[in-house]
C-alpha cells in the first residue's frame, strides 16, 4: 500500500492532499494522461460542474480498466481555466476522492487545447503488482 507522508517539520497541507506519497518497491505504476470534461459520446458540457464530474468519471474509468481505484492515486495535477471555478472543481474532487489524499497541484491556465474545456486533470496511481 502507498504511504502518505506529511513531515512534522513543515506546515500541514492547506487542502485535501498529502505532501508526499511513497510507492512500495515492485508496485504497478499507472500514468493517466490529462482527462477532460468530455463525456463518452464526445460531447462537452457547458458548466464547470458537469465538466468536473465527467473528468473524474474518466479518471475512474482509467483506474478501473487497470484494476485500480482512487485509493491508489499518488499524484494528481488539476488545470483550471477560470479561478472562479475552483470551488466547483473542489466539490467534484471531494465527491470522487472521499478520504483519499494523493499529492496534488492545482494550476490556473489561460486555456486548454479545446477552447470549450474548463478543466483537465492528469494523475499517477500505484498498486501492488
Amino acid at each position: 500500500m502507498n504511504k502518505q507522508r506529511n513531515p512534522a517539520t513543515m506546515a500541514a497541507p492547506i487542502g485535501p492532499f498529502c505532501h508526499t506519497s511513497e510507492v512500495p518497491a515492485g508496485s504497478r505504476i499507472l500514468y493517466i494522461s490529462g482527462q477532460v470534461g468530455m463525456k463518452p459520446d464526445g460531447s462537452i458540457p457547458e458548466s464547470i460542474e458537469e465538466q468536473a464530474e465527467a473528468t473524474w468519471a474518466n479518471i475512474e474509468a482509467c483506474l478501473a480498466d487497470a484494476g485500480m481505484s482512487v485509493a491508489d492515486l499518488v499524484k494528481i495535477t488539476t488545470f483550471v481555466v477560470r479561478p472562479e471555478d475552483l470551488p466547483a472543481a473542489g466539490k467534484a474532487r471531494a465527491a470522487h476522492l472521499g478520504d483519499a489524499r494523493p499529492t496534488s497541484s492545482t494550476v490556473i491556465v489561460s486555456a486548454l487545447v479545446v477552447p470549450s474545456l474548463l478543466i483537465e486533470i492528469e494523475a499517477v496511481a500505484a498498486a501492488k503488482a
